[in-house]
């Protein structure tokens, strides 16, 4: 009963972990609250990969209520037999976790790289990524931002919500790897019989 309650808690928490990545990429989309740089195609290409709003939001919100579901009391009479529910219980739990992981790392890989490549913005050459050859420098050198001219403050934009996105599925990853640990030692250190033995239902 503790350990369904712990994973209760564990899956909970991917839900406002998930609501707050759609947010914050939402955000990206409007730098200064403009909408006239999104509606113009004038933002970086990977904020077009909706990573928080699709994988690390919807997807997980998905992944979330299945492995809540998985956790209910209710579960168990998915068939007959115990150890045939917590097989189940168990192998399902594994999958939906595995798959959790899969969406956040999606997430962190695209907004890792969207915060290194830096915003699309104009600069005294025209429209172009001005920090895309510098490998991240730009990010503890704040004396190159000033080469972004419009839109205002895009770097900081940028910066600050990509890392929170980065946060936020770290976060999900962690939780879901955690659930994947915790199911295979119950299968390792036999907690209970993953195997059905014949004549046992």
């Amino acid at each position: 009963m503790g350990s369904r309650k712990c994973g209760s808690c564990l899956s909970g928490l991917l839900i406002p972990l998930a609501v707050w990545s759609i947010i914050v990429n939402i955000l990206l989309y409007f730098p200064n609250g403009q909408t006239s740089y999104a509606s113009s195609n004038k933002l970086s290409n990977y904020v077009w990969y909706f990573e928080g709003i699709c994988f690390s939001g919807i997807m997980m919100l998905l992944v979330a209520a299945a492995l809540l579901v998985l956790e209910s009391e209710h579960s168990h009479g998915c068939c007959q037999g115990e150890n045939c529910g917590k097989k189940y219980l168990t192998l399902l739990s594994m999958i939906f976790s595995v798959l959790g992981i899969a969406f956040s790392g999606y997430c962190l890989a695209i907004s890792a790289l969207g915060l290194v490549q830096g915003p699309y913005c104009r600069t005294l050459g025209g429209w172009e990524y001005a920090f895309e050859g510098t490998a991240g420098r730009f990010l503890t050198d704040s004396s190159m931002w000033s080469q972004c001219l419009e839109p205002a403050h895009v770097v900081e934009w940028n910066i600050i919500l990509f890392s929170i996105l980065i946060v936020l599925s770290g976060l999900q990853v962690t939780v879901c790897l955690v659930r994947v640990v915790v199911q295979l030692s119950k299968i390792l250190c036999g907690t209970y019989s993953v195997i059905i033995q014949p004549g046992i239902i």
